[in-house]
């Protein structure tokens, strides 16, 4: 049986999450910005009419924003979040397998589909069902590899005589898209790979289709063969059923505001490190290194910049937010400098280990607290529950340093004071 894959991507994600429960917004351009409302991250279609850049600093676009009645929105995570799960929950009870891929994006399993109905029918009723039970707007390009799924994906979001939905499983239609692609716009040849291609002669997806694989091995990689062989309809690249266990997570955010004193950047770390540990929770994972790492501003005249890091060990790798805080602790007592005004920190958790997998040494002094699973997971049930928090002390209640979100939307799916009213 051949294979056959979709890409649904769901369009201006962030901006429509943000419209969605605002009427009043349905043809206003909108934007969204990144942490501390710095840069514009993401816009609405209308936005982009009037040529508003991506990554562009908000401060900049001041005018267009008055001239227009451009509104603004600080990043909702939660929002964001609650609305993807409810898209990839809907996709998945319509097909037997899938890839979430991003937030906003997912590959789906359609092999043996064709056979119960037409792939473009099943397609349009994808982005049907997406519409009428979320609210939001998709575009779903299909075809027999990733790779030009993901082409038929952005034709149909380039296109509007395809009503969002491509079926490229005619090697016909295939042909004709890659002819008119640039190589730059096929996924994972980057801009510097670009720039080769576009020297040897290798203009547009065709042109890269067209070269002998092997030959595409020894002059770039293994990974640009099989590019090129997903091109020509070959399946290289299979739906990831679960996601790869991580290496490492990283939890840092750029300051609203400076830290100029000890306390507030152990609550900061502290924040962190409790994050990060919920993080490792979900993952089922243990961490046994941590590090820690602050910085000032590079760009503040009459300061010195000054930046560093410590990592540390714990003796028997651990989730439980207690141990992992309390190295953190010592560890920014370790580089703390003070006279500095600091605009960012962080926590970095690795050395992984399943749960019960490390074997420790035979002199190593091992205590291990009780019933550290069972009060982590109460924890996290609590936390996540939307009806309250519970953190360490250390923490700190009045964050001061918290990033900016001057122009956050309410949480519309996730706490009941925020539901709409109707009147």
């Amino acid at each position: 049986m051949s294979k056959v894959f979709a890409l649904v991507d769901c369009n201006n994600f962030y901006a429509s999450c943000e419209k969605l429960f605002r009427p009043d917004l349905i043809n206003l351009p909108v934007v969204v910005l990144s942490n501390n409302d710095g840069c514009v991250v993401a816009r609405s279609k209308e936005a982009k009419a009037l040529g508003i850049k991506m990554g562009v600093p908000v401060f900049q676009i001041q005018d267009e924003i008055r001239q227009h009645n451009i509104k603004v929105f600080s990043s909702n995570y939660a929002l964001y979040a609650d609305l993807s799960s409810r898209v990839m929950r809907t996709l998945e009870s319509m097909v037997p397998k899938i890839e979430v891929y991003s937030i906003d994006e997912a590959f789906l399993d359609l092999s043996g589909l064709e056979s119960v109905v037409p792939l473009l029918e099943f397609g349009q009723n994808i982005k049907s069902i997406i519409s009428k039970l979320i609210g939001l707007s998709v575009c779903v390009g299909i075809a027999p590899t990733k790779t030009l799924a993901k082409l038929a994906n952005n034709a149909a979001k380039k296109y509007q005589a395809t009503g969002g939905v491509v079926d490229l499983t005619s090697v016909v239609r295939q042909q004709k898209l890659l002819a008119i692609t640039p190589v730059g716009d096929v996924w994972g040849v980057g801009r510097k790979l670009t720039k080769r291609l576009e020297i040897m002669g290798i203009n547009t997806a065709l042109d890269l289709a067209q070269c002998s694989p092997g030959t595409i091995r020894n002059l770039f990689s293994i990974v640009l063969e099989r590019t090129v062989r997903e091109l020509n309809g070959e399946s290289c690249l299979d739906l990831e059923d679960a996601p790869p266990t991580k290496q490492q997570i990283i939890c840092s955010r750029s300051f609203g505001n400076k830290i100029v004193d000890i306390e507030h950047m152990q609550e900061a770390i502290a924040q962190y490190t409790a994050r990060g540990c919920e993080k490792l929770r979900q993952e089922k994972q243990q961490a046994k290194v941590l590090t820690i790492f602050v910085q000032t501003s590079p760009f503040k005249s009459g300061q010195e910049v000054y930046r560093n890091s410590a990592t540390g060990e714990l003796i028997l790798p651990s989730n439980d937010t207690r141990d992992l805080n309390k190295l953190a602790m010592q560890l920014l007592k370790r580089i703390w400098r003070d006279g500095y005004s600091y605009n960012k920190g962080g926590v970095m958790l690795s050395g992984f280990y399943g749960q019960n997998t490390y074997q420790p040494g035979l002199f190593d002094e091992v205590i291990k607290r009780p019933n550290s699973e069972k009060l982590m997971a109460v924890l996290d049930e609590i936390n996540q529950s939307g009806l309250g928090r519970v953190f360490l002390a250390r923490q700190g209640m009045n964050n001061k340093w918290s990033m900016k979100r001057e122009h956050l939307s309410p949480a519309y799916t996730t706490r009941w004071a925020d539901i709409p009213k109707v009147r």
